[in-house]
């Protein structure tokens, strides 16, 4: 194979690739307009909406340790009592795990000693 080949092979598989990443959903900026009035822009929500919807969750470590990205994702599929409404129709499956997977950000795992 020339040198030609291998740089134009090269070429397409970088664009391939970024084109990729660039269609993958940004699961903070999804939270941020979708999610962020209730529960805060870090998972912390604020007072009043605390006040206002009393099953309303942080996104901490205790939240996280009874919770899979899945069962994230299924909430916001299908929703949850009368306060959490079902996003199925707004967002798309890869945008839901994808505001799931941010979500995690907000309650690292802890370091191992």
């Amino acid at each position: 194979m020339n040198t030609q080949a291998v740089g134009l092979a090269l070429v397409v598989t970088l664009g391939v690739a970024a084109s990729a990443a660039a269609q993958a959903p940004d699961g903070q900026a999804l939270y941020q307009q979708n999610c962020r009035a209730c529960h805060g822009s870090a998972g912390v929500p604020a007072q009043r909406m605390a006040a206002l919807y009393k099953n309303l969750k942080a996104f901490d470590a205790a939240f996280f340790a009874k919770r899979s990205e899945d069962s994230v994702v299924a909430v916001l599929q299908h929703g949850l009592g009368r306060d959490m409404k079902s996003y199925k129709d707004k967002l798309t499956p890869e945008q839901m795990r994808a505001i799931a997977q941010y979500m995690r950000t907000f309650a690292p795992a802890p370091k191992a000693p």
